[in-house]
């Protein structure tokens, strides 16, 4: 006890003879009460302080993972989770866990001599890859343990500077041991190997393919997890030591990548983006849901002559922009293929699709491009209608049914697995309400690849440009996704996400959606919905 108490207990001896009952009395007046709670507050705010502290100033270590010389680091977060960063390609974003502690990996430079030694010999950089997950799992206990250390050193200096009591600066030290542990025990128990599976990757586009992998390699368990993360430092030495000849990931055999753009309203960089793409992707077989123009006119026609520049299949449907002159301009292209309530077979898939039933070029003086109308409903709804009969008369199995308007997605449900469309340009993954006894339906409604042309620049930020891969299994049913999204017009940012479906045969576990029925909008019987062209919905 200090002097204070000291002299409150020589005064409990003056003022009474039995010493007991007064200094009980003592101990427990509310000033003195009011004393210990600040006391104990005091404690745990400089030992707070001092696990903050040493943790910025001590919770990093230096590592190798392969040729490349890691920096891992510790941080306080309320959410937990995982960054790696790969100067200058980007960072992969993880939601590797829960707890008040945040991992980032910045990797770093390579070691020359390792790195000649690569290029070398081939075999290192699988020696390199094999050994990187326990160079990690090494990297990850000592940050721990310096972490710890640093947190309670750091406390102890801090108690021993406020109390100048040795009592309370142990009691801080000890308290900082418990806390830091527990958090870190808590970030190690709600671990989530399988987190790489689907990670969010930031950065230069044109390498998303070689860091991210290939869909039919992604784990499922802590095995798989930590051959992944092999590949990924593979991948990564690979295109370091390559330089310029950036590594392109193989598609597994059997594998068919779809890209699936629409909505290009015009806009030449949507273009230039799917080239990218294309290439960097390895992808089989381009679909458009259409509006790939904003008038139809005849001028327009020229903008679809980069079809061609693509040399690969390129399978089309017309939007309520294009005009039947847009159509048959697409169709002279010699790897174009133009679907109206037809049915096609490319790349192993079987694909039916329809036309938009509208022409609406100008949304201001067209009646029927101004809503979704009962007349309307009628339209779009009865192009759907067409369509299932189409599909349900082919002797063939189709694996994605095509239209532009997700509003004549209702009557598909039970056709096919997988329905694609655009025109909202906003992108939304949803199911369609199941048929009894009938598969069950995946629509996937795109954003716009053309940031919606000129219109894409009328709100406070433009639209970005979207697109996704899509990766068919050798059943032809959808595994994995990737989504694309870059800055509209003006800016650079590039976002990719790829998303694992776990069970395939039953697609993706996303909400259902009503679809519109036949009627008046203004009325829509209980559990329906209408969309409208300008309509936005969400993920």
């Amino acid at each position: 006890m200090d002097g204070h108490d000291n002299e409150e207990h020589r005064a409990g001896d003056e003022t009474s003879p039995g010493r007991g009952p007064a200094h009980r009395w003592t101990a427990w007046r509310p000033g003195h009460r009011l004393r210990r709670l600040g006391v104990v507050l005091a404690l745990l705010a400089v030992t707070l302080g001092g696990i903050v502290v040493g943790t910025f100033a001590g919770g990093h270590v230096g590592t190798d993972i392969g040729p490349f010389r890691a920096e891992l680091k510790l941080s306080p977060s309320l959410s937990g989770g995982t960054t790696v960063d790969i100067p200058p390609l980007g960072a992969l974003l993880l939601d590797s866990h829960d707890g008040p502690a945040y991992l980032t990996v910045e990797v770093g430079a390579l070691d020359q001599g390792r790195t000649e030694a690569l290029i070398d010999d081939p075999a290192s950089i699988s020696r390199a890859s094999q050994s990187a997950v326990q160079d990690v799992r090494d990297g990850v206990m000592r940050l721990g343990l310096r972490t710890l250390a640093s947190a309670v050193l750091a406390t102890l200096i801090l108690a021993a500077l406020v109390f100048r009591d040795v009592r309370r600066t142990a009691w801080a030290g000890g308290l900082a041991l418990v806390i830091t542990a527990g958090s870190l025990g808590v970030a190690a128990s709600t671990l989530r190997p399988q987190a790489i599976e689907e990670p969010r990757y930031e950065g230069l586009l044109v390498n998303a393919p070689a860091i991210v992998g290939d869909a039919r390699r992604i784990a499922n368990d802590y095995t798989k997890y930590a051959e992944q993360l092999q590949r990924l430092v593979g991948n990564v030495s690979k295109l370091y030591t390559t330089v310029s000849a950036l590594p392109v990931v193989q598609p597994s055999p059997g594998t068919t990548r779809v890209l699936h753009v629409s909505d290009m309203h015009l806009n030449p960089t949507g273009w230039q983006l799917i080239r990218t793409v294309v290439e960097q992707f390895g992808i089989d077989v381009v679909i458009d849901t259409g509006d790939m123009t904003d008038w139809g006119s005849e001028p327009e026609a020229s903008f679809v002559g980069s079809i061609g520049l693509l040399k690969k299949p390129y399978v089309f449907i017309r939007g309520n922009h294009d005009s039947p002159r847009t159509a048959a301009a697409v169709a002279q292209q010699p790897n174009a293929i133009v679907l109206n309530n037809s049915i096609t077979t490319v790349g192993g898939l079987t694909i039916a699709g329809i036309g938009d039933p509208r022409f609406t070029p100008d949304k201001e003086t067209s009646p029927a491009g101004s809503g979704l109308t009962a007349a309307v409903a009628d339209q779009v709804i009865g192009a759907g209608e067409q369509l299932a009969a189409t599909i349900e008369k082919s002797p063939r199995k189709v694996d994605i049914a095509l239209v532009h308007d997700p509003a004549s997605a209702g009557p598909l449900s039970g056709t096919c697995p997988l329905v694609l469309s655009g025109h909202t340009h906003a992108r939304q993954v949803s199911k369609l309400p199941e048929v009894p006894g009938k598969q069950p339906t995946t629509l996937m409604v795109e954003g716009s690849t053309g940031g919606a042309g000129l219109r894409g620049l009328e709100g406070e930020k433009p639209t970005p440009l979207t697109m996704t891969v899509l990766y068919f299994d050798q059943q032809k049913l959808l595994q994995a996704y990737d989504e694309i999204t870059v800055g509209g017009t003006g800016q650079s940012q590039v976002n990719l996400e790829r998303h694992v479906i776990r069970d395939p045969t039953k697609g993706d576990q996303v909400p259902v959606t009503p679809t519109p029925t036949r009627g008046p909008s203004e009325s829509p019987s209980p559990g329906t919905t209408t969309l409208s062209p300008t309509a936005t919905p969400t993920r």
